[in-house]
């Protein structure tokens, strides 16, 4: 098996809603849309999927529900500290909570938010070798 990710799917409460805030406000493109399903082209080669999640679990299997943040984030570098800012003030313009960027011990300087279905989103500003590999 090579060493890839291909798609990363949500199971999402309502795609119509996924889509505004991902296309209408993030301003992303999709990719494929169908009923139900909606995918972005987020790399090269990685696709993330915002799937009903009723049809998620027909597939899948019944969602784990449980009190406090997924044990996971989705992160987003940027290539200033500035821009970091500026996405984390875009989330919350979109109406969603959106925490302030703190500078990291590891050096960078970083902030969440959360999508319409609580999904946490890292953005990041990494001026290490690693950070520097992930920017388009």
């Amino acid at each position: 098996m090579d060493q890839r990710i291909s798609f990363i799917t949500l199971a999402v409460a309502d795609v119509a809603a996924s889509r505004a805030f991902y296309v209408d406000g993030l301003g992303w493109t999709p990719e494929m849309e169908a009923d139900g399903v909606l995918m972005i082209r987020v790399g090269g080669h990685v696709i993330l999927s915002l799937w009903d999640r009723g049809e998620f679990e027909e597939e899948v299997g019944t969602i784990a529900v449980a009190d406090g943040v997924a044990p996971f984030t989705l992160a987003h570098n940027v290539a200033t500290r500035e821009e970091v800012d500026g996405v984390l003030e875009l989330a919350r313009s979109l109406g969603r909570h959106a925490s302030a960027a703190e500078e990291r011990v590891w050096g960078g300087y970083t902030g969440y938010f959360a999508d319409p279905d609580g999904v946490r989103w890292e953005i990041a500003y990494n001026p290490g070798p690693v950070g520097q590999t992930v920017l388009p």
